[in-house]
């Protein structure tokens, strides 16, 4: 920053005494210390800014690259999937062929099958019911634990507490 040393401080001070006035310097001094203030604040809000855009780049640069090693590693399991469909295919073919009657499995066994195909599950209600517990909790545990079992008013509640006289 300004690089000011004691003497010059100690200077700067006697010309503000002087041409402010002691009366006054008190004042001063303390509005010359609020402005300090915020803009220490607005320059530390400033940084944490760049802070955090810095901070979205490299978050944005780190998703972008793993986006991309999914979609080489998606490839390669599809293309590993499909290469296997193939040499299961051409090895059924090659058994079926050389089968001396016997039940042999065909190529066109597997006609319907798509290693790209996605079924989605029936629904199945899961038959949770929130009213119903399973598990008792003793009531001594309750009065323990202060929970509440009974429905009270909050006048009966303020009732209920109030000191006895």
């Amino acid at each position: 920053m300004i690089d000011i040393g004691i003497s010059k401080l100690a200077l700067i001070g006697a010309v503000a005494l002087i041409v402010i006035g002691p009366e006054k310097l008190p004042r001063v001094a303390r509005t010359v210390g609020t402005l300090l203030g915020k803009a220490q604040r607005y320059v530390s809000d400033v940084k944490a800014e760049v802070n955090r855009s810095m901070e979205l780049d490299e978050l944005k640069k780190m998703k972008e690259s793993m986006e991309t090693a999914v979609q080489d590693v998606e490839k390669t399991v599809h293309t590993a999937s499909s290469d296997f469909e193939k040499d299961w295919r051409a090895a059924t073919d090659f058994e079926s062929d050389y089968d001396s009657g016997g039940v042999g499995t065909q190529a066109s066994d597997y006609s319907g099958f798509d290693s790209h195909s996605t079924v989605t599950p029936a629904y199945k209600n899961p038959g949770k019911n929130f009213r119903l517990k399973r598990g008792a909790v003793p009531r001594w545990y309750k009065a323990r634990a202060g929970v509440r079992t009974h429905v009270q008013s909050g006048a009966a509640r303020v009732a209920r507490f109030r000191p006895k006289r």
